[in-house]
C-alpha cells in the first residue's frame, strides 16, 4: 500500500463534516422561523384531513439556517 493510500484513508475516517458544525452555531440565529413552524404543526396536529402543512414555515426556517451556514462553509473550503 502506497504513502498516497494510506493517508487518503486516514483522511477519510477522520474526515468532519463541517457543515453539521455550522449548522448547530447558525440554528440559534434562526429562533424566530423555528418557532413559527413550531406553531404552525401544534396547530395542524389534530388536522385529520391531511391538507393542512407546515411546508413554507418548514423552508423558511432551513433557508435562514442555510444563509447563515454558506458564507461560513464556503470560506473553510477555499
Amino acid at each position: 500500500m502506497s504513502i498516497l493510500s494510506m493517508y487518503l484513508l486516514w483522511a477519510e475516517e477522520d474526515a468532519v463534516d463541517q457543515k453539521i458544525y455550522f449548522e448547530e452555531s447558525c440554528k440559534p440565529k434562526c429562533v424566530k422561523p423555528l418557532l413559527e413552524y413550531q406553531a404552525c404543526v401544534k396547530r395542524i396536529q389534530d388536522d385529520e384531513s391531511g391538507h393542512k402543512h407546515c411546508t413554507g414555515q418548514y423552508f423558511d426556517y432551513w433557508h435562514c439556517v442555510d444563509k447563515c451556514v454558506g458564507p461560513k462553509l464556503f470560506a473553510k473550503l477555499k
